[in-house]
């Protein structure tokens, strides 16, 4: 008799989870389809800072979309740019370290758009192997980074705006510190030689000890857990509040054509995205790029690994923010520059 009510209750327990299951079956099938739309490889050309971020990015997004296949490549902003523009490499989304390349190289002829939802500052890595490590602060940082026995490089301003940034800021700590020649001074204790395609190639020769300091992102530096001298507000290109000082430095590097030269002025440093017009998986782009941007997703990730995310993000006019796609529009917002 028990075991004829036992049969009867395990019974009664399969019906009806037989029947949930039917019901529930419409309801995931739609799920199932709406993760399947997005597919495909999503090609992204990115500045080297953004690598670590990007790969965590990555991992979330396909375990999510399972059909996605996120292909990234790491460059200095300008080289991205170049891809696209001298190349004609397929790309479907560009981030770039310095907003005003997409304007400069992109748009209007390969995108519609650019969005800022980043920002930085400049630091000084080095590590426990750097010569006087012990020793320098932000307030004599630019007297060890003159002497003959410190060994310190920086990433190709004509190819990474790292690079030309570094320069800025030096340029700066001669007005700041006031230092007459200060600028040039320091860069004859940097031989060609430690200049290199793009800052994150820095990192390893600091973690061999085959170099002593770097100019780096402070993002970069928090996410290989190197030392670094945090210089002051008034110098790091961090603060759009001191944009006006920042102006004073300029760089010259190279323009769009060979030979040409164009005038880079300081400013503070912000993030720029976009989708190309040609974009050969612009779905799975949006669906990227709308991750990115989402505070629950890409934002979040950018907070833990020392980037600040620019909240809500910005596009410079409203012409422009007609032209972002509708899945995007919530999360960006017009500021004029």
């Amino acid at each position: 008799m028990v075991m004829k009510k036992v049969k009867g209750v395990f019974l009664f327990l399969a019906l009806v989870l037989l029947v949930f299951s039917f019901a529930l079956a419409p309801s995931l099938a739609r799920a199932q389809a709406k993760v399947s739309k997005i597919k495909g490889k999503i090609i992204i050309f990115h500045a080297g800072s953004l690598t670590l971020p990007l790969y965590k990015m990555e991992k979330a997004f396909e375990a999510a979309h399972p059909g996605a296949d996120i292909v990234r490549e790491a460059a200095g902003s300008r080289t991205c740019a170049r891809k696209i523009v001298d190349l004609k490499r397929p790309c479907d989304i560009m981030i770039s370290a310095d907003d005003s390349v997409i304007d400069k190289f992109l748009i209007p002829r390969y995108a519609d758009f650019n969005i800022r939802f980043a920002s930085n500052q400049m630091v000084i890595c080095y590590t426990n192997k750097s010569r006087l490590h012990e020793k320098i602060s932000a307030g004599n940082w630019y007297k060890i980074l003159q002497d003959k026995r410190v060994v310190w490089g920086q990433s190709d301003p004509n190819a990474d705006p790292c690079g030309y940034r570094a320069l800025m800021v030096m340029q700066l700590a001669e007005r700041y510190y006031h230092v007459m020649g200060l600028y040039k001074a320091l860069l004859r204790n940097r031989p060609l030689k430690n200049i290199r395609p793009k800052s994150v190639e820095l990192v390893v020769l600091l973690q061999t000890g085959d170099m002593d300091y770097a100019w780096e992102y402070r993002s970069v530096a928090v996410q290989h857990g190197l030392k670094f001298v945090r210089l002051p507000d008034k110098i790091n290109l961090g603060h759009t509040d001191y944009n006006n000082f920042y102006e004073k430095a300029s760089v010259e590097i190279s323009g769009k054509k060979p030979g040409a030269k164009i005038e880079k002025t300081g400013k503070a440093i912000t993030y720029g995205v976009t989708i190309l017009k040609n974009a050969k998986n612009r779905a799975g782009a949006m669906a990227f790029l709308r991750y990115l941007l989402d505070p629950k997703g890409g934002v979040r990730i950018l907070k833990r690994m020392g980037q600040p995310p620019i909240v809500p993000a910005w596009v410079s006019s409203f012409p422009m923010k007609e032209k972002i796609p509708t899945p995007l529009q919530r999360w960006v917002v017009v500021k004029f520059l």
